[in-house]
């Protein structure tokens, strides 16, 4: 598909035209900052550069979802609420890291590891790529599988981060973050 084609596909969510201009802001901004030169060729060389890059790589940044209706920009995410997210997720962390501790460093071992399954559905696939990287992340679980109808099995060492899971927080977190309607349901035993 050409690029002409994609600003013009509506299959796309959100504005080509704003994706498009907000990459290239990103990438100028990012050479300015490698390059460190404020010489009018640099800037030149910089402007031009990130235009190319993102006509180029922008067709390669849309995702599709399940039934090929929509394209998802990868970057797609409001910033701010990329940061509230960002801090949510390091306060997850903490957490997590003082259960973990708790559980391993007494004279009894208190781990109870256990796979958790549940399904998770939205439309936007970055958003569940984002759930599974997220649970992964955070110490005492592991994301070990994501099947296409959305069905997560992941490894929790504790039954703190079991609870975490199935209280359905974290996801509903990404839902949140992409601004997307989602269906969340505990899976017990396997299909």
């Amino acid at each position: 598909m050409a690029s002409f084609e994609i600003i013009r596909d509506k299959r796309v969510v959100g504005s080509s035209a704003v994706h498009l201009l907000s990459m290239a802001v990103v990438l100028f901004v990012f050479w300015m900052l490698l390059s460190g030169n404020t010489q009018p060729k640099f800037v030149t060389y910089g402007v031009l550069t990130a235009i190319i890059a993102t006509w180029v790589s922008y067709p390669l940044l849309l995702i599709p979802n399940a039934d090929d209706t929509k394209r998802y920009f990868v970057f797609g995410i409001n910033p701010i609420k990329l940061m509230a997210y960002a801090v949510w997720l390091f306060w997850q962390l903490v957490l997590a890291n003082i259960d973990v501790i708790r559980a391993t460093v007494r004279p009894e071992i208190d781990i109870d590891p256990s796979v958790v399954r549940f399904r998770y559905q939205t439309d936007n696939p970055m958003a569940r790529v984002v759930l599974a990287n997220s649970i992964t992340l955070t110490p005492g679980t592991v994301t070990m599988n994501v099947t296409e109808d959305g069905v997560y099995e992941v490894h929790a060492l504790t039954v703190g981060a079991a609870d975490g899971l199935r209280s359905g927080d974290m996801q509903k977190k990404v839902a949140w973050l992409y601004g997307e309607p989602y269906e969340f349901t505990m899976l017990e035993g396997k299909d």
